[in-house]
């Protein structure tokens, strides 16, 4: 059962964003009312969540904008974070009060990327942003065995996406990844786009097959990049899986998870019930299930570095 604080924060979603499509509305009101209403939640959550300005640090270098996050202490991790939004909307700005709890929580430092959003730029843009982020980042001398990639909604789709095409060049990987209610599919072929349209307190399952579109262009929506379930999942690292059991994007989660355990991915679904899509990123709310998952994606993050030390002993 649902906390009362997740009951009110559902509620609050349900008046503010959610809103069934109407067909005669064309590309640029679509893009409007969406950037309007996400950015709105984005911005409410931002006003009351501290978050110390010393511990932000903008980066504009060429082609690759974002912002680092640095907890007060020695970080031991790094995060590499890859926010939500439909593709359309949203920023590491308006993603910041869940960026700097989590760097705060696993003493890591954070690196939140500011991608090109849709339509202006279409897909492959995205992925483009994310992979340069990546290499930018090694080029700074991280070691890619310390990176933990991460992102909610679209920013989760992103995640896959972007180590399916690391692994393709036969590029080094990140050590582990952690997804937050992924979109996976923009073929939007999921039952629970139908199954969970009233029950979702922030997307009609049409609200869905509406945008992706907007994303996509002219492109394929079962491009593995574009759609990371309909990809060769194998050798991918440990992947950490949050979703509600209410959302319409509850299949991308689901079949996400069964298909690379297929590859022989190691997998942890974990499956909530009656709690608002992508709801670990509202701490700002005091909700204590965001809390409880942030938890969870801290001790996933400290779990994978001890695995490696371990590793690294042996050798």
């Amino acid at each position: 059962m649902a906390s009362w604080q997740a009951d009110m924060v559902s509620t609050f979603i349900r008046m503010i964003v959610k809103r069934r499509p109407e067909g005669s509305e064309n590309e640029a009101d679509i893009v409007k009312h969406i950037r309007s209403r996400l950015e709105l939640s984005e911005f409410i959550r931002s006003l009351i969540t501290s978050v110390d300005a010393r511990a932000v640090g903008v980066v504009r270098d060429g082609s690759v904008k974002g912002e680092w996050l640095r907890p007060a202490g020695e970080p031991r991790q790094t995060v590499y974070y890859l926010h939500g939004g439909a593709y359309v909307a949203c920023s590491p700005e308006t993603h910041r009060a869940f960026t700097s709890a989590l760097s705060r929580e696993a003493n890591a430092r954070v690196f939140a990327l500011d991608y090109r959003l849709a339509p202006e730029h279409r897909f492959p843009a995205a992925v483009e942003d994310a992979l340069a982020g990546y290499r930018w980042m090694l080029d700074q001398g991280v070691d890619p065995q310390e990176i933990v990639i991460g992102g909610d909604s679209a920013g989760g789709g992103l995640t896959m996406a972007t180590l399916v095409a690391l692994r393709d060049a036969g590029e080094p990987l990140p050590r582990a990844a952690f997804v937050i209610s992924p979109w996976t599919d923009l073929a939007c072929a999921g039952r629970s786009l139908d199954a969970n349209d009233e029950r979702d307190p922030m997307f009609y399952g049409a609200g869905v097959r509406w945008m992706a579109p907007v994303y996509l262009g002219g492109a394929s929506p079962r491009d593995p990049l574009a759609s990371p379930i309909y990809a060769d999942l194998s050798k991918l690292p440990p992947v950490l899986i949050h979703v509600s059991d209410s959302e319409v994007l509850l299949d991308d989660s689901t079949r996400l998870a069964d298909r690379a355990k297929q590859f022989g991915v190691n997998v942890d679904l974990r499956v909530w019930n009656d709690l608002p899509h992508a709801w670990p990123v509202f701490v700002a709310f005091r909700m204590p299930e965001s809390f409880q998952a942030l938890g969870e994606i801290v001790e996933f993050i400290r779990t994978t570095s001890r695995q490696n030390e371990k590793i690294a002993a042996r050798m």
